[in-house]
C-alpha cells in the first residue's frame, strides 16, 4: 500500500488536485483510498443528540453507525495515520491536508510565498493553483493536476511509497539520519525504503495482533531481558528463535 499526501494552504487546489489524482489512478485500474485531514477544532460528524452519541455518552469506546448504504467507526480520538491505515487494504491512500507523517507529498500554493511558508522534506512536486505559473520551484517539478494529471501521476506511481516510522532521532537513528531525512534520501533516490533499520526488526510484539513499531534500542532491551531469563530454563539453546504469547484468558463466568 502506496501513501501520498496533497497538502498546502486554503483556497490552494488541495482538494481539486485530490480529485484528480484519485480519478486518474482509478483509471489506471488501481484500487484507491483516502483520508482528509480536519483542521477545524469543533469538527466532528457525529451530533450531541444522535443514537450513537449517547452510546459514546454512556461509555461506548468505539461506535459504530450501520446504515443501508454506509457504514460509518466512529473513534472518539484522533488516531495517528499509521492506526487509520491499517483499516485500508489500497493499491494507494492519497490523503489531503496530513502533514504528521513520513510519506511522499505534493504542496500546493497559489503563490511562491504559500510554497516558502510551508516547505518541508518529501516534497515531490508542486501543484494547486501556483503550478500554471512555474515549471518548477526549489529541486521539484510543478505539476498542474488540471492540464498534466497524466505527467502527475506517473511521478507517484514512481515516489509513492509504503508509511516509514517517524520517531525521534534520539530514540533510532540507525541509518546515520531522522526519520524524515531518511524519507527525503529515499525519495531522492540516496537511499532505499528496506535500508530503514525499523523494518528489519528481529524482536516482534503484538497486541491484539496488531504489531508495534519497536525501536532498536527497545528490540535489544527486549531481546537480552529475554534470554536472561530464558537461558536459565532447560532446553534453552543458544541462537535459537525464541517466542513468547501472553493471553488474557477472562474468567468464562464473567
Amino acid at each position: 500500500m502506496r501513501i501520498l499526501s496533497v497538502y498546502g494552504s486554503t483556497k490552494t487546489g488541495k482538494t481539486t488536485t485530490v480529485e484528480a489524482i484519485i480519478k486518474e489512478l482509478r483509471k489506471r485500474r488501481y484500487s484507491v483510498g483516502s483520508i482528509k485531514e480536519i483542521h477545524y477544532e469543533h469538527f466532528q460528524i457525529d451530533q450531541p443528540g444522535t443514537n450513537t452519541s449517547r452510546h459514546r455518552q454512556a461509555g461506548s469506546q468505539l461506535v459504530t453507525a450501520r446504515g443501508l448504504h454506509e457504514t460509518d467507526i466512529l473513534y472518539s480520538e484522533k488516531l495517528s495515520l499509521a492506526d487509520i491505515l491499517k483499516h485500508y487494504s489500497h493499491d494507494f491512500v492519497i490523503c489531503e491536508g496530513v502533514e504528521d507523517a513520513n510519506i511522499a507529498k505534493i504542496l500546493t500554493g497559489a503563490s511562491n510565498h504559500d510554497l516558502d511558508e510551508r516547505w518541508g522534506p518529501c516534497v515531490i512536486a508542486v501543484s494547486g493553483v501556483v503550478s500554471a505559473q512555474l515549471d518548477s520551484y526549489r529541486d521539484v517539478q510543478a505539476i498542474n493536476a488540471l492540464t498534466d494529471i497524466d505527467q502527475l501521476v506517473s511521478l507517484i506511481e514512481e515516489k509513492a511509497m509504503p508509511l516509514l516510522p517517524d520517531v525521534d532521532a534520539a530514540c533510532c537513528s540507525a541509518c546515520g539520519m531522522d526519520c524524515r531525512t531518511f524519507c527525503d534520501s529515499v525519495l531522492k533516490g540516496k537511499s532505499k525504503h528496506s535500508e530503514c533499520v525499523q523494518q528489519q526488526q528481529s524482536v516482534h510484539v503484538f497486541i491484539n495482533d496488531q504489531p508495534l513499531d519497536l525501536v532498536p534500542f527497545v528490540q535489544d532491551m527486549i531481546r537480552a531481558a529475554s534470554a536472561g531469563m530464558i537461558s536459565q530454563l532447560r532446553g534453552y539453546q543458544e541462537q535459537a528463535d525464541i517466542r513468547i504469547e501472553i493471553r488474557n484468558n477472562h474468567d468464562a463466568s464473567t
